[in-house]
């Protein structure tokens, strides 16, 4: 991870709708290690590719009056990737929920997102272990799932057929050789 994560304490804030937003300088360690998961599943499969996979830290400039800093993200044109950021929109950005920002992730950057171009856009629940996917079609975000991973507990009731019916891994809409697993994206979660 850079050396900018939002796992370090230095204090780090976003310009969102012109507005500057101090964000938590210690997000959870669940936060953490989902956003550090998503960065090793993308630089295992992305090695040697053109697109890159960027862990946290990382200011996107995507409008005057906005400067977010994704959980995670894949940018796929280098000339986007500057020495102070990455300006345009990544090809995928994922944002881990936190009690803080929870609102804007769902609403004003999703947005955001959207207007920019951003093909694919993840919101993680940690708490949840749920990732909804949502793809840009025709200039807007449509819901394609909402993938979850069920405790065992749960898991220990379910009939064979609904076992059968789990949907434990999913496909990113940019790559059709990358499957990612929900256990890989919440492993070390408690």
């Amino acid at each position: 991870m850079s050396s900018n994560s939002a796992c370090q304490d230095e204090p780090r804030d976003e310009l969102i709708n012109g507005q500057i937003v101090m964000m938590s300088p210690r997000p959870s360690n669940s936060h953490c290690t989902v956003a550090e998961n998503l960065f090793f599943i993308f630089r295992k499969h992305l090695q040697g590719r053109t697109c890159r996979p960027l862990a946290d830290g990382r200011d996107v400039y995507l409008t005057k009056k906005d400067r977010f800093v994704p959980d995670f993200m894949v940018v796929c044109d280098p000339k986007k990737i500057q020495p102070k950021g990455i300006f345009g929109a990544p090809d995928l950005v994922a944002e881990v929920l936190s009690p803080s920002t929870a609102h804007r992730d769902r609403s004003y950057k999703k947005d955001v997102y959207e207007q920019a171009g951003v093909k694919e856009y993840w919101i993680v629940s940690t708490a949840e272990k749920s990732v909804e996917q949502y793809l840009l079609q025709d200039g807007r975000f449509v819901l394609a799932n909402t993938y979850t991973q069920y405790p065992d507990y749960l898991l220990e009731d379910m009939t064979e057929e609904e076992l059968a019916a789990l949907v434990t891994e999913f496909k990113c809409s940019l790559y059709d050789d990358l499957l990612i697993k929900l256990a890989d994206i919440f492993e070390y979660v408690d």
